[in-house]
């Protein structure tokens, strides 16, 4: 059994494309691991947030993982800044962190680009505090997107500088990156990422509606060939659709394009926006209420803080700040 932690952001409506590329991993991941599982609220406010929405915001999140699987009796499920341990560790690490190294982390410098109007120490800050969060708990195994990896293999650097500094300390963890479900991209722009700031129509919310995901799905973008076959560099509209397909069915491609041989867009686009809307009607149904949430976070946080001051108090020692 190997410990596990990660964190998403409460940003939003999640898509099909975290579902399948990162919530469908944690429930995998929860059934033969030890697994620690947060809403980042900490790493949200260091790019412009809606203040007045932030708490419904991170219940709607919490609300999406539990219907998709994430099962707290079998992980830690609990909002950042419920454990102050995490900002605690932040500022102890990051007086042996060099600031050349946060200044070269490349999501630091794509956001510096996005929101010229927001660069603040919190977002240079942003990699430590993921340190933070993984080293606290002692986690072997961190499920990340690629674009995440370089975080992690900074979280390595800051774990082994303070165990040279200070003795022993931390595990060394290392990146987790799903197979399957890994880049699910726009239905409206197939050479971009889906996400929940792009094109509406080009998403597919966990919650959306049956009506909407029909008109997202029938006005997909694909080409002029009208052939269902998978193509990433010629045909990506289409190559999409199938992955999209193959990911919720549990067919393989190949089954797929041989299923639908002969037949249109028309025709696979009919049956996909049916099989996401039995698929997706499923999770929808488990939606808990929102007191019923707050119980499991408050559950999540107590467990979680417990674990986070044994750490700490081990890290105090070692750096000279306890008895």
């Amino acid at each position: 059994m190997k410990k596990v932690f990660s964190g998403i952001r409460p940003t939003g409506d999640i898509h099909i494309g975290n579902y399948l590329g990162a919530i469908n991993q944690w429930v995998q991941l929860q059934e033969e691991n030890d697994c620690i599982f947060s809403i980042v609220d900490w790493h949200a406010i260091t790019t412009p947030y809606n203040e007045s929405t932030l708490q419904d915001t991170i219940l709607e999140v919490a609300s999406i993982y539990l219907a998709c699987g994430v099962d707290p009796k079998k992980c830690i499920l609990f909002t950042q800044s419920d454990v102050k341990q995490h900002t605690e560790l932040t500022w102890l690490l990051g007086s042996i962190t060099p600031l050349g190294e946060l200044q070269r982390m490349t999501q630091f410098k794509d956001k510096s680009k996005k929101h010229k109007e927001y660069i603040n120490a919190g977002l240079i800050n942003y990699p430590i505090l993921m340190a933070s969060d993984i080293l606290l708990y002692d986690a072997e195994l961190v499920p990340v997107g690629k674009d995440q990896t370089q975080h992690v293999e900074l979280t390595r650097n800051i774990a082994q500088k303070f165990n040279n500094k200070y003795g022993e300390t931390f595990i060394l963890p290392e990146s987790l990156i799903s197979k399957e479900g890994a880049t699910i991209y726009s239905l409206q722009e197939p050479d971009k990422k889906m996400s929940k700031t792009g094109d509406p129509k080009g998403c597919i919310g966990i919650f959306d509606s049956p009506e909407d995901i029909k008109k997202k799905v029938m006005s997909a973008q694909t080409d002029s060939e009208n052939e269902i076959r998978f193509d990433l560099t010629k045909k990506k509209g289409i190559s999409n659709l199938l992955n999209i397909y193959s990911l919720f069915s549990k067919k393989s491609i190949k089954d797929i394009e041989k299923e639908f041989e002969g037949k249109g867009y028309g025709d696979f686009k009919k049956s996909l926006t049916e099989l996401l809307i039995d698929k997706l009607k499923i999770i929808q149904e488990n939606r808990m209420e929102k007191e019923d949430i707050k119980k499991i976070l408050e559950k999540g946080k107590k467990l979680a803080e417990a674990r986070a001051e044994q750490k700490m108090k081990v890290v105090r020692k070692r750096m000279g700040l306890a008895l």
